[in-house]
């Protein structure tokens, strides 16, 4: 079985094409694939498969690592897309896509870079289902009471906004943002990113820190990245369609906050490795289903 690995700022993927499965992606086989010392080790799944809808280069599913399935993934997406390009999917430069968050049009900008659209984020969803009209909540988690924005990118984002630099630095973030991701304010799970100005002569430049659903803290996120720059962006009026630059633990991310809240993600992706299953290893992940069946 043929994959690929990638990695964007840090979050990486096993990328596999559907024809070469020779079994069903289940959470229990997506676990141990992404699994450190027994697997191949990774943030998570990309699965690609063509489309019977022509309109679409390919269909994408993104599994996180504990199994669960993700609308949608910012890094991952840029993963899947160059990756279509370098393995022949398309010879376009603009094309289109199809994820469980919808249809997504990426425009290639250099041999390992794209901007992509991700359409109108929404300030509410069925991910916030008791939420106001400007997604504005606050819940209590521990001792402390956090005021957040609720925003809907394909998936749900709960953006924190803090004081400044170091306060974002002192978060302990596995610690808090468990409690935070499962809060009974989101029945789906919350992605939760914190965000803070880097520079007040600057206010298109912010640095984020993001607890990512099924993951837990991760180096980066594209959807967090987005979410904490909607958010930015509804706070402060920053914009305009004006590209804001997001700093992540794992570089730096470049979002347009449009009219209409659409939105447009930019950066890149690269590949690690390419590599092959072994028949052993094949072998465990078939059974691991099969025994508890």
């Amino acid at each position: 079985m043929r994959f690929e690995k990638w990695q964007a700022l840090g979050n990486d993927y096993l990328i596999v094409e559907a024809a070469e499965l020779p079994f069903e992606l289940t959470p229990a086989r997506v676990r141990l694939l992404c699994a450190g010392h027994f697997g191949v080790f990774a943030d998570g799944v990309l699965l690609l498969q063509h489309s019977e809808d022509e309109r679409f280069v390919a269909q994408l599913r993104i599994y996180n690592p504990d199994g669960s399935e993700a609308e949608l993934s910012g890094n991952g997406v840029r993963e899947a897309i160059l990756y279509l390009r370098r393995r022949g999917w398309t010879d376009q430069d603009a094309f289109s896509i199809l994820t469980a968050a919808g249809e997504i049009t990426p425009t290639i900008t250099g041999p390992d870079s794209c901007r992509v659209d991700m359409g109108h984020a929404s300030l509410t969803s069925k991910d916030f289902p008791n939420g106001p009209g400007d997604g504005r909540g606050k819940l209590r988690a521990g001792s402390h009471l956090w005021r957040f924005q609720h925003v809907s990118i394909g998936n749900p984002q709960c953006a924190i906004h803090v004081e400044d630099p170091a306060m974002l630095a002192r978060l302990d973030l596995p610690a808090i943002g468990p409690a935070i991701e499962s809060h009974e304010s989101f029945p789906n799970r919350t992605n939760v990113s914190w965000y803070t100005e880097l520079d007040s002569g600057s206010p298109t430049r912010i640095r984020a820190r993001i607890f990512e659903r099924g993951v837990g803290e991760t180096l980066s996120s594209g959807t967090g990245a987005t979410g904490a720059a909607v958010a930015h962006a509804l706070r402060t009026g920053t914009g305009a369609g004006g590209p804001i630059t997001v700093v992540l633990d794992g570089g730096e991310l470049q979002v347009e906050v449009g009219k209409g809240l659409r939105v447009h993600l930019t950066g890149w992706a690269r590949p690690v490795f390419e590599g092959r299953l072994s028949g052993e290893f094949v072998d465990e992940l078939t059974e691991i289903d099969e025994g508890a069946a």
